[in-house]
């Protein structure tokens, strides 16, 4: 592959705010299915992210495909929603866009654990960033399950060749977190504001 895995989501992110700031629903749900390729290479181990990852982008996808000019901006499906009492709802957008940014915050975590622990094991990689982002999120179920199924996560030289392409992939991946890492902030800010930053699995 040309570049690395990470250079269509680092090109991508060019575009992901309007000319005065405002998050742009379309640009960053692609940012975010472009590094979803990124998760094929775990196998088995993060299938369950993914999937839940894929889920949350179609439900936002298709609220903002109703009516583009009206969710243009990616906080105003959530707006909607807070105005009409809906937001609570396990299908809202509200909760997509939650669940969305925590799985994003987790993937930035696990290639910043890939940056600065370089003699870990995968499954020491993903178990930390794990702990450090959603494992508080969810409940007994969900975080056995993960604990489970990130033992099956592949060995750390061959996913380094699987996503390595031929570009520079450390380069990559840490202008990826550093980039990537404040948009979910903003995400976090604006549910926060709108009193929906934590609200844990039903």
């Amino acid at each position: 592959m040309a570049g690395t895995v990470f250079t269509p989501s680092l090109e991508g992110m060019k575009h992901v705010k309007s000319e005065n700031g405002i998050m742009l629903t379309k640009h960053f749900l692609d940012v975010c299915k472009l590094i979803l390729p990124v998760l094929d290479n775990f196998g088995t181990a993060l299938a369950i992210v993914k999937s839940d990852i894929g889920g949350n982008i179609t439900r936002l996808e298709t609220k903002y495909n109703s009516d583009p000019s009206k969710f243009e901006h990616l906080y105003s499906m959530v707006q909607v929603e807070v105005d009409s009492k809906t937001a609570k709802g396990s299908s809202s957008c509200t909760n997509g866009l939650l669940w969305l940014t925590r799985a994003m915050d987790f993937l930035v975590e696990l290639f910043q654990n890939l940056l600065d622990h370089p003699n870990w094991t995968m499954t020491q990689v993903c178990d930390d960033s794990y702990t450090k982002t959603l494992k508080k999120w969810h409940g007994w179920l969900a975080s056995s399950s993960f604990s489970i199924a990130i033992k099956l996560a592949p060995d750390r030289k061959k996913f380094i060749e699987l996503i390595g392409g031929s570009g520079n992939l450390n380069a990559d991946m840490d202008h990826f977190c550093k980039t990537f890492a404040p948009l979910l902030a903003e995400n976090h800010s604006f549910l926060a504001s709108v009193g929906f930053d934590n609200m844990k699995a039903s």
